[in-house]
């Protein structure tokens, strides 16, 4: 066999093992360092790395991000009374230190808070006199009756009903924009940290028997993502224990089992102290990555230990046994992990910053278990060999009646290779395309479901969600349209006449709640300064008017300058169908109207963000797929140098793709941030499967083997381990389902079936496209009697 083999494969391999033990040395130098490292390793999230970093509509939310603070990244403390209303001393004392607590801590916008409790917060009413109006706590407020019904009164002409207020006044908001640095540290603000303090600062210290606190927000969504995600370590663990009891129930041999999961979970610490050196943690939506390295590690480390129990088999010792090994397996698996790594570097397409951590991550760790499963691995077993138990495993010593039900299921298994069962093969290959291409037309991007569709329906976050939906007239989910204006002209009769008839016209759009604008404030306006007619209550020609009607604009409706006006769009949730109505109906209006010196620019606010991201995600979808399967079908032809076998071992992978969107979209799991990734991921993953039994179909049919015998004997060789690492893996991540974050139970669902498909395509489908494609049809040393195949082979 070594004859077969370039000669650069023989200098690596002799290299390897004439060096054993300096190599081993410096690795485990190496080793100590990067644990070391991933010790530091810590769980990050950022707001600015969640969206699209480079795009029209990001780019104009980023030039008035400074003057729309309470409209992006905004906390928002809900203060709930048990018993009567809002009006009383106790809550409003309450409400006064919730205020005060969160208005000291680190990371809020201090100038931009609102409660009732702050001075920007105000009350204004038209008498005989004009407009009169003031802060809505009253001055010398002590808390005694009078003062309680005269903050009543305020509330009432403040128009924070709905807004700060509930409709039922058993609730107040305390409203905390967020800064995107803490300022007292100068670092990146730390949302696990924030999540914790409103948690003990704000919740534990205030929510009792009368008093509830809500707390929602950005900020506290990715909070308890990162709680939850934390808890991946538990389901890790699980893994490794299942992958463990596994792996010794298929190798029988303890000691080559433990190197296995050792230099496998090596990888991910090296992994973690590469990405902490890099400056880089872990986000929650890159929790998945280490389980995919410690994965990959597992597939590529099974393929060596059963090639080495194969050689040693055969009569080799520990040590020429560990050099065949490695021989025969050296160049799949660098195909396999070179495919990999840069088939995940394609997920950097995606203008997302999660998404292009995830690929680095994801990458760094592949290229470390080319060191640690294909370069230590065998050389460890080279020194401590295989156990009696796994030698008597795979030889004689094993029972007839195994021997013989081996022998059977490998041979019924490798009937795939010819008709009939290839061509049914092929049928059910058929069948299953076109249901996957009818199921997949119903794939949506974005999310799909109200609140925040990462976490589980009935989680607190989503709980308390419902709650200010149900209770408050403004949304959570808002969306702006900024309308951009030369200085100083923002509310020329022209243009609030445009601002207002872009209003009316995503006022009707399903999904919408409410719209708001200065253009609100100047038609109130006119209507207080006119005695409160009706006729009033509208857009005035004259300037001098209009400018006293907006004269008490609440901050944020009008920017410094007077060169944009945002309008606030309320929606009844962020699902992609609501946002794509709101998106269309505003482009359309643009393309409709020519409106004049007004500028409406897309988008900002919390859901226009969100439409955004899905618009990415949308685009970056078809052209992710393409990259990674055009860089495995690149490598794999360089590697085969067939494009018969590349089509035998892509067509497998793209039906799994396939229906892995039929399955998202039968299970009403939308394309986004959190599942975009997962269908690289599974290719990635997939191909490796593959390329190891088309390694051994081709080194079989190079000995003149026909097709059958010639994946009987990759079967034999490298299928059992194929069937193994993909169940093995599927059950070790199908533990994700139980997850308490609904994303990580989805991803835990869909690598579940992934992993099984990839499997089952590899071992039945695969051989059955060769033999379509008459691959080894020119040998003909397949034998007269099928049933004595086994045998002879």
């Amino acid at each position: 066999m070594s004859s077969t083999h370039l000669s650069t494969e023989r200098i690596i391999e002799k290299m390897m093992f004439a060096n054993r033990k300096l190599i081993l040395f410096i690795l485990t130098i190496i080793f100590a360092f990067l644990a070391t490292e991933a010790i530091q390793v810590k769980p990050e999230a950022s707001f600015s790395k969640m969206v699209p970093g480079d795009h029209e509509f990001i780019n104009n939310y980023k030039a008035y991000q400074s003057e729309l603070a309470d409209l992006g990244n905004v906390i928002r403390v809900i203060v709930e009374t048990e018993e009567g209303d809002i009006f009383t001393q106790e809550f409003q004392q309450t409400l006064r230190q919730v205020t005060d607590d969160v208005f000291f801590i680190p990371g809020v916008n201090r100038n931009a808070l609102k409660s009732l409790w702050t001075p920007s917060v105000r009350w204004q009413e038209v008498t005989e006199e004009g407009f009169v109006g003031g802060a809505v706590v009253p001055d010398g407020y002590d808390g005694s009756d009078s003062m309680l019904e005269q903050l009543k009164t305020n509330v009432f002409k403040s128009g924070q009903v709905g807004v700060l207020v509930g409709n039922d006044f058993k609730s107040a908001i305390v409203l905390a924009p967020l800064q995107e640095k803490n300022p007292e540290t100068g670092l990146p603000l730390d949302y696990r940290e924030l999540s914790e303090k409103l948690e003990q600062d704000i919740r534990d210290k205030y929510d009792d028997d009368t008093i509830n606190i809500r707390i929602v927000g950005f900020a506290k969504v990715v909070g308890d993502l990162i709680d939850g995600a934390v808890q991946v370590v538990i389901f890790f663990g699980l893994a490794v224990v299942i992958t463990f009891v596994l792996l010794l129930l298929y190798s029988r041999c303890l000691r080559s089992t433990i190197v296995v999961l050792v230099f496998s979970i090596l990888a991910v610490i090296s992994q973690l102290g590469i990405l902490n050196l890099l400056g880089f943690g872990v986000n929650p939506y890159s929790m998945l990555v280490p389980f995919l390295v410690f994965a990959i590690g597992v597939s590529h480390g099974v393929q060596i230990i059963t090639g080495i129990i194969q050689h040693v088999k055969t009569g080799s010792d520990k040590f020429n046994a560990s050099k065949l090994a490695f021989r025969s397996l050296y160049l799949a698996g660098i195909t396999a992990l070179v495919s990999d790594a840069i088939g995940f570097t394609t997920l950097m397409v995606i203008d997302i910053g999660v998404i292009r951590e995830l690929a680095i991550a994801a990458s760094i760790g592949v290229a470390v278990i080319i060191i640690t499963n294909l370069v230590a691995l065998p050389i460890v077993i080279s020194f401590i060999g295989v156990s009696t138990g796994g030698r008597a495993r795979h030889t004689n010593s094993a029972s007839a009646g195994d021997a013989a039900s081996a022998n059977k299921l490998a041979a019924s298994i490798a009937g795939f290779a010819r008709p009939p069962k290839a061509k049914y093969a092929l049928v059910v290959a058929v069948l299953l395309s076109m249901l996957g291409l009818y199921y997949s037309q119903f794939l949506k991007i974005g999310d799909l479901d109200a609140g925040a569709p990462e976490l589980r329906a009935d989680s607190r976050y989503n709980l308390d969600n419902a709650y200010v939906v149900e209770n408050y007239s403004t949304s959570t989910d808002v969306f702006v349209v900024m309308a951009k204006t030369t200085p100083d002209t923002c509310i020329t009769y022209d243009n609030l006449t445009w601002i207002d008839k872009l209003q009316w016209e995503v006022k009707n759009v399903n999904g919408v709640q409410d719209v708001k604008s200065v253009a609100n404030v100047s038609k109130f306006g006119m209507f207080g300064m006119n005695e409160g007619s009706l006729k009033w209550y509208g857009l005035n020609r004259n300037q001098f008017m209009t400018n006293a009607s907006v004269s008490r604009t609440p901050p944020g409706l009008i920017n410094q300058d007077c060169s944009m006006v945002p309008i606030l769009i309320f929606l009844d949730d962020h699902k992609a169908d609501t946002l794509e109505a709101v998106v269309a109906k505003v482009q359309a209006f643009k393309g409709k109207y020519d409106s004049g010196d007004v500028e409406f620019l897309l988008a900002a606010g919390n859901a226009g963000v969100e439409a955004v991201t899905n618009m990415v995600i949308e685009d970056a979808q078809t052209e992710m797929l393409i990259w990674v399967y055009s860089v495995v079908i690149a490598l794999c032809l360089i590697t085969f140098r067939s494009v018969r076998t590349v089509i035998a071992i892509i067509l497998p992978l793209m039906l799994t793709s396939l229906l892995s969107q039929a399955l998202m979209a039968k299970l009403g799991i939308g394309v986004k941030v959190a599942t975009l990734p997962v269908i690289a991921l599974g290719v990635g993953i997939g191909v490796d499967y593959g390329i190891y039994i088309f390694s051994k179909i081709n080194e079989a049919l190079a000995q003149r083997k026909s097709l059958y015998d010639s994946y009987l004997f990759a079967l034999n060789q490298t299928g059992k381990a194929v069937a193994f690492t993909g169940l093995t893996l599927a059950i070790g991540v199908a533990t994700w389902v139980f997850s308490p974050i609904k994303f990580q139970a989805d991803m835990g669902l869909l690598l579940t079936f992934m992993f099984i498909l990839n499997m089952v395509g590899a071992l039945t489908l695969i051989p059955a496209i060769a033999w379509l494609l008459r691959i080894g049809a020119n040998n003909n040393t397949e034998s007269e009697n099928p049933s004595e195949e086994p045998n002879r082979v």
